[in-house]
């Protein structure tokens, strides 16, 4: 008996690739600030402040197949247009990827995966620094870094730019 369609010895198949790796060699929290400009008269309002939080990433090489991944949050409390308190939070990665066969699958590692893992890092830095303040604590909410990076592709293909890993993703 003989197999249907015998895959020729020259060409690789999938079983022969190795495996992608990713690997989280350090976690730390890069830089963290609290700033309450307007305290302590802002604390006597009994408005609740509006909240914005702003996240990015940045990416740098640090060697060949070793990135560190930063995810830079601000969260800003505004009541009116008094500035309540102003939390800025740099949680980093430092990842180690092998096996990435192109740069499209490894660009999208880095820039939805990997911060996806330092997200809940970050999210307790944030709600422990806004916790110092006085107000309640802003529990950020998941992030879908994955549909993030496909905007930030369809916004690069719009303008025109091609291939390049992102080094800031908002």
């Amino acid at each position: 008996m003989s197999t249907p369609n015998p895959v020729p010895p020259s060409v690789p198949t999938v079983e022969d690739a190795p495996a992608r790796q990713v690997f989280l060699q350090r976690l730390f929290l890069k830089d963290a600030s609290l700033e309450m400009p307007n305290a302590p008269r802002i604390l006597t309002n009994e408005t609740p402040p509006a909240i914005d939080v702003q996240v990015g990433t940045a990416i740098d090489m640090l060697n060949p197949g070793i990135f560190q991944v930063m995810l830079q949050v601000t969260v800003t409390a505004k009541i009116g247009e008094e500035t309540a308190f102003l939390v800025e939070v740099h949680q980093a990665g430092i990842f180690q990827l092998a096996n990435f066969p192109d740069g499209g699958e490894l660009q999208h590692v880095l820039a939805a995966y990997c911060p996806s893992v330092i997200l809940p890092f970050a999210r307790e830095a944030i709600a422990n620094l806004i916790g110092r303040t006085g107000y309640p604590p802003v529990m950020l909410q998941p992030i879908n870094f994955d549909a993030l990076y496909a905007q930030h592709l369809a916004q690069q293909a719009a303008n025109g730019v091609n291939g390049a890993v992102p080094t800031t993703v908002q």
